[in-house]
């Protein structure tokens, strides 16, 4: 039960840093925030705060921010006084609706920093099993080998040395320690079929051989912890984009895509394995968030970015009926993703 409480704690803390992004930006252009709300339907707890309405509500599934003239529920309610939304220029209106998922971004990066701070484990490069007859085996690699460089560049994790192999041309030496004594092994990777992180089959060049298990704390220099959460949220940035576009064009079916249940149950999952992995699970959602709101569809940031776009180059605001129309089909859409996300989520835990 306290791994659901966390999920939902945590799960409310991203949506409130993405509303806060808008919140902040929208003040900073003058414009006034009539409700500032985590989750929807029927409120349980307001208070009134800088001029705003502050809510938590029975359903905690996201957040808004109602600012004066601008209205979801009903995209024909304009208002026009000068603290108004509709007041400010395509660019003011653009900053204000990026600065929610900037927000999501900033706050991945703050999240895998913290993780940097605590010098994360990975894995080592530890040999597990070696495949017979593959090009280790006939090498001589063992389990229990640790490889130490490869072509005389010193390895820490194992994804390095899998990605040095990967990208090798021709035969590599490998520097080896086995039970304290140093060997060197000359052989050459062989591209194998294998699947990627999405499923997918790929072409890769192995070696033949599996991990042992054996993680190492991270010893990273205040440089170094900044390199790492660039890398992190740029890594977990790329694959959410990547992952949404095969889900698209088909590459990944539509039956892996998950809902909030299974968000709330990998946060939970993950908050028994101690903080870090808390923070990692959130930095990735927080990510995710920020990616899924991008998206050009009506009833997002990305979809109102469009329409300022459009009168930005036009110089003219689309036609409203056009709007609403987009907007409903925007929420039918986003309505449709979830229910499809909360299908498959049952039918995982069914299964």
């Amino acid at each position: 039960m306290t791994g659901y409480i966390i999920a939902l704690l945590v799960l409310s803390g991203l949506i409130f840093f993405h509303e806060l992004g808008h919140f902040t930006a929208a003040r900073l252009m003058g414009v006034h925030i009539e409700v500032f709300s985590i989750g929807f339907g029927k409120r349980f707890f307001t208070f009134h705060a800088f001029d705003t309405e502050w809510s938590i509500s029975a359903i905690p599934l996201g957040g808004y921010v109602r600012m004066k003239g601008q209205d979801d529920s009903d995209p024909s309610k304009k208002n026009y006084d000068a603290d108004s939304y509709n007041t400010k220029t395509p660019l003011q209106r653009i900053f204000i609706l990026l600065a929610g998922p900037l927000a999501n971004f900033v706050l991945a990066f703050i999240l895998y920093f913290g993780i940097a701070l605590g010098n994360p484990s990975t894995l080592a490069p530890v040999v597990g099993q070696v495949v017979k007859d593959s090009p280790a085996f006939v090498a001589g690699l063992e389990s229990n080998d640790t490889i130490i460089s490869i072509n005389g560049k010193k390895i820490q994790t194992w994804k390095k040395m899998a990605e040095m192999i990967s990208s090798a041309s021709g035969n590599i030496e490998l520097d080896v320690n086995r039970a304290g004594y140093l060997k060197q092994i000359t052989l050459k990777p062989k591209l194998e079929d294998a699947k990627d992180m999405y499923g997918e089959s790929v072409k890769r060049k192995m070696i033949g051989i599996s991990a042992a298990g054996v993680m190492k704390k991270q010893k990273l220099g205040i440089v170094e912890k900044f390199k790492y959460a660039t890398d992190q949220t740029i890594f977990a940035s790329t694959l959410i984009f990547t992952g949404l576009k095969k889900l698209i064009v088909g590459d990944v079916p539509a039956s892996e895509m998950g809902g909030v249940i299974s968000i709330v149950k990998l946060t939970s999952d993950a908050s028994a394995s101690g903080w870090m992995s808390v923070l990692f699970f959130a930095a990735l959602i927080s990510v995710n968030l920020g990616v899924l709101n991008l998206l050009p569809i009506p009833a997002l940031d990305g979809g109102h970015i469009m329409f300022n776009l459009y009168e930005l180059f036009f110089r003219r605001e689309p036609n409203e009926k056009i709007v609403i129309n987009l907007t409903i089909a925007g929420w039918v859409i986003l309505v449709g993703l979830m229910g499809l996300g909360v299908f498959n989520d049952i039918n995982r835990l069914v299964g």
